[in-house]
């Protein structure tokens, strides 16, 4: 990737060191991002699944959603995803891993949007058993990233055989040559109150830890990435407890892992409101060995809330929070009611 020189990034402040502007000249930085898309749809039905939403995305459903309307959302969309990372890297993100999107279709449709067409996306995807018809997905360039493997991991419920969620998708692959793993998960939501919820949010963060107990069983010092809409907070237990994350790099133990959406909660940012208040469901977690300080391979640098004002409602009782499609029925014509999240990665040239 062509690479800018920042005014002065913090590259090292994990170990209280950082770079100057001249130290910068010899790094080469990557970003990795999340978007949950909010319900990107097509217009049809499919005749093959049971998709309770899809009544609603269809002309003559409650959204009247129509060709128009799909194809401002993916304009939206691709417009997001062309911005993350630019201010550091001029390819922008070499993946994002996306959710609440319906089909491996819509996906199609969304790289080929003249703002995404010149990175050549390719995807990844896998259909989920999902009763809202909604799965998690990959976008990756392939100038950067090359995929050697890639799976998809059910979240069951021992107590109720008919409930379903998303799949949560594992990606193995190199990125400039670096082995890493990335999962994309969208965990149950809060639907019901959370004491009714949170135990499925906690088998869906067993299953993301299941996996990644595997991998770092066969590579002790894997560089993994856990990325996802997790319907939790960074505090919550599912998040800290079930997968097993921390905010803090000095509180890393053996089998933990780093959370950098944590300062930014304690903070009071977030990247989604709901009822006067800010979540930050959109994370990315990532293994120890992206916290070191050994620059020679790719090492966590810092990350980011993308909430750009233009994704932001401008009036209302709302103003400040995402603009999304929909606002109490009426089409709006906004981007989602969540905004992205990316990390930067460095190493020494």
């Amino acid at each position: 990737m062509k690479k800018y020189s920042a005014l002065l990034i913090m590259v090292g402040f994990l170990s209280g060191n950082s770079y100057s502007q001249e130290d910068d000249k010899n790094l080469d930085y990557s970003c990795i991002a999340f978007y949950n898309l909010e319900n990107l749809f097509d217009t049809l039905i499919d005749p093959d699944t049971n998709k309770i939403l899809q009544d609603d995305f269809t002309p003559k459903g409650p959204n009247k959603w129509n060709t128009k309307k799909y194809y401002e959302k993916l304009d939206n969309m691709s417009l997001v995803i062309s911005k993350l990372g630019i201010e550091q890297v001029s390819d922008g993100a070499v993946m994002v891993g996306l959710s609440e999107i319906e089909n491996k279709s819509v996906l199609i449709d969304l790289a080929a949007q003249p703002k995404l067409k010149s990175r050549n996306y390719q995807i990844v995807h896998y259909e989920s058993p999902d009763k809202r018809g909604i799965d998690v997905g990959l976008l990756y360039n392939p100038k950067y990233f090359k995929v050697l493997s890639s799976s998809a991991y059910e979240v069951n419920n021992p107590e109720d055989s008919t409930w379903r969620t998303r799949n949560q998708l594992l990606v193995t692959g190199e990125l400039n040559g670096e082995r890493i793993h990335v999962m994309v998960a969208h965990w149950p939501s809060r639907r019901g109150g959370q004491k009714k919820s949170g135990p499925k949010r906690a088998l869906a963060a067993d299953v993301g830890r299941s996996v990644i107990d595997s991998i770092m069983t066969a590579e002790p010092m894997a560089k993994i990435f856990y990325m996802g809409d997790l319907n939790d907070d960074p505090i919550d237990d599912s998040v800290r407890e079930n997968l097993k994350s921390v905010g803090k790099v000095e509180k890393l133990e053996e089998d933990k892992l780093f959370n950098p959406m944590e300062n930014f909660y304690k903070k009071g940012i977030g990247t989604l409101g709901y009822r006067d208040a800010w979540n930050l469901f959109d994370q990315i977690i990532v293994s120890q060995e992206l916290v070191k300080t050994d620059y020679s391979s790719y090492r966590y640098s810092s990350a980011v809330i993308y909430n750009k004002d233009y994704l932001k409602q401008k009036s209302g009782r709302y103003i400040g929070y995402p603009k999304r499609t929909y606002s109490f029925g009426q089409y709006i014509g906004g981007y989602s009611d969540h905004f992205p999240v990316y990390l930067f990665l460095v190493r020494e040239k």
